[in-house]
């Protein structure tokens, strides 16, 4: 019985997006609009997650109902991707993008990223693996405790420039690109697409154990912090430290040009 709901629901979503892109009718893009809605809030509490409490959660929903609007009057039904999918990239790109115009994060926190985040490319370009919080602070010349707090506050930042590079060289990309229309992938940026997941794997597989654990909990499990936190008997703040310093290793490692 609940099978053939299911089965009448996604029915009439179809022939509402047919009626839609044959029509343009407002009326129907309105149906389609309050039947999506929850993927904005979805993706407003992931992004939140990251965010300073300050920042609210519905003004994230805000942002990201413009992204499900133009993703809704974009979508190629003939292409075959799911919506849900080419949505929430949409929706996740327009709440970064307003939260970029609005330049919220203190000067001297990117400036303490920076420094953190280059320090940590040239310890493992050294070390050759991940540096501890201690070869941290001893090559930035501060204390272990300076370095952690600055880590969590780094780790409230939760979003990334959308301008940043990744990769070098004519194989460079945006962040932007990453998350453009898949409608309009071209070969070679679906290959450098691929070749970035690529990297990114051997680089998380070759992370400690513990930096390993909270990426995969995170992003693949769908943990908060917090829970992540009880899975490894440690607080929820120090979850937020090795979570920041592992972002920063990923993209340091996904900076360098690759090996021939």
């Amino acid at each position: 019985m609940t099978d053939r709901v299911q089965s009448d629901q996604t029915s009439d979503i179809d022939e509402l997006w047919k009626r839609f892109k044959e029509t343009g009718d407002p009326k129907i893009r309105e149906s389609l609009i309050l039947h999506y809605s929850p993927l904005v809030k979805f993706v407003a509490a992931r992004v939140a997650a990251g965010l300073p409490r300050s920042v609210d959660q519905n003004d994230l929903a805000s942002y990201g109902i413009f992204g499900l609007i133009d993703a809704i009057d974009k979508f190629d039904l003939e292409r075959g991707f799911k919506f849900e999918t080419y949505a929430i990239n949409r929706i996740k790109g327009a709440i970064l993008d307003e939260l970029r115009s609005l330049d919220w994060v203190p000067r001297s926190v990117r400036a303490k990223a920076r420094e953190i985040e280059r320090s940590i490319g040239e310890l493992e370009h050294t070390l050759q693996r991940s540096p501890t919080d201690e070869e941290l602070a001893e090559y930035m010349e501060t204390d272990v405790d300076t370095v952690q707090n600055d880590l969590a506050e780094i780790s409230q930042l939760g979003i990334a420039a959308l301008d940043q590079t990744v990769g070098s060289g004519e194989a460079a990309v945006t962040l932007k690109d990453l998350v453009t229309d898949p409608s309009g992938v071209s070969p070679e940026a679906a290959f450098q697409a691929e070749e970035t997941r690529r990297i990114l794997v051997d680089s998380i597989n070759r992370l400690p154990d513990r930096e390993r654990l909270v990426v995969t909990l995170y992003y693949y499990e769908g943990l908060t912090l917090a829970e992540i936190g009880e899975v490894l008997g440690v607080t929820e703040s120090r979850v937020c430290q090795i979570h920041a310093k592992t972002v920063m290793s990923l993209r340091n490692r996904l900076a360098e040009p690759p090996i021939l």
